[in-house]
């Protein structure tokens, strides 16, 4: 393994993203010397201290989501992001505009899928820019330009085959997205409230976009143990994706 690189440690109980570094690295299995991992490479085996096992794996972009990257604000989760994929069927070469960094998890999730494509990321909030700077370059994604720009006022991208808007009154930003998209792009809205999806729809109808199509992607996880059963407790609602395509 590489000095810098980052693995994901994997037992049937626990996974710990780390860096490939000397040191010790604390955790709650024990303390990894991660000395050790520089001479040993992806499906080898490690022990902490306390002899617990652990294999070596490259982490996938949900681990380094969920391990890594700081969270400013609500995001949309990989559920959400995922059916944004398969819904708009996009290929790996697109142009997406995404209105509303945050903390740059939607960006960061697209521009995986997307190798020989590019996402432009717009946020006018210098805080959150920063955060979403730094959450970009942990994810070791290149092909993710953040603009620190009130999208309000316009923007340069044209031929988008999608443009993504996560912003409190996505409304105002519908003629934008129109602007920036292709015949044929895509536009989502993500929308926590019904309220917010009826008038983001009365907007969207003002211009030549196809019927929107309104989703609610719930998955519900199951227990697996003595019984077999729907969790009590989990992650229902998120929020509502309003897809339409761009006509002319």
């Amino acid at each position: 393994m590489k000095k810098g690189e980052i693995v994901l440690l994997l037992s049937k109980e626990n996974s710990y993203l780390t860096e490939v570094r000397k040191g010790k690295f604390h955790t709650k299995d024990g303390i990894f010397n991660l000395e050790e991992i520089l001479e040993k490479k992806i499906g080898d085996k490690i022990k902490t201290h306390l002899g617990k096992e652990f294999v070596i794996v490259k982490p996938t972009i949900n681990d380094i989501l969920e391990k890594k990257v700081k969270r400013t604000t609500q995001v949309v989760l990989p559920k959400d992001a995922a059916l944004i994929l398969a819904q708009t069927g996009i290929s790996s070469d697109s142009l997406v505009i995404d209105f509303g960094t945050g903390s740059a998890y939607l960006a960061i999730f697209l521009a995986n899928y997307l190798s020989k494509g590019k996402i432009v990321t717009y946020e006018k909030n210098r805080e959150f820019a920063k955060i979403a700077n730094e959450n970009i370059k942990a994810s070791g994604l290149k092909n993710i330009e953040l603009k620190i720009k009130d999208i309000s006022k316009g923007i340069e991208e044209k031929n988008a085959d999608l443009v993504t808007i996560d912003l409190q009154y996505p409304e105002k930003f519908i003629k934008h997205a129109y602007k920036a998209l292709k015949p044929g792009g895509w536009l989502v809205v993500y929308s926590p409230t019904a309220e917010e999806m009826i008038r983001v729809k009365k907007e969207i109808k003002k211009f030549e976009f196809s019927q929107p199509l309104a989703v609610e992607n719930i998955v519900r996880e199951w227990k697996l143990e003595e019984t077999t059963r729907p969790k009590t407790m989990g992650i229902m609602h998120t929020g509502f994706l309003i897809f339409a395509r761009k006509i002319k």
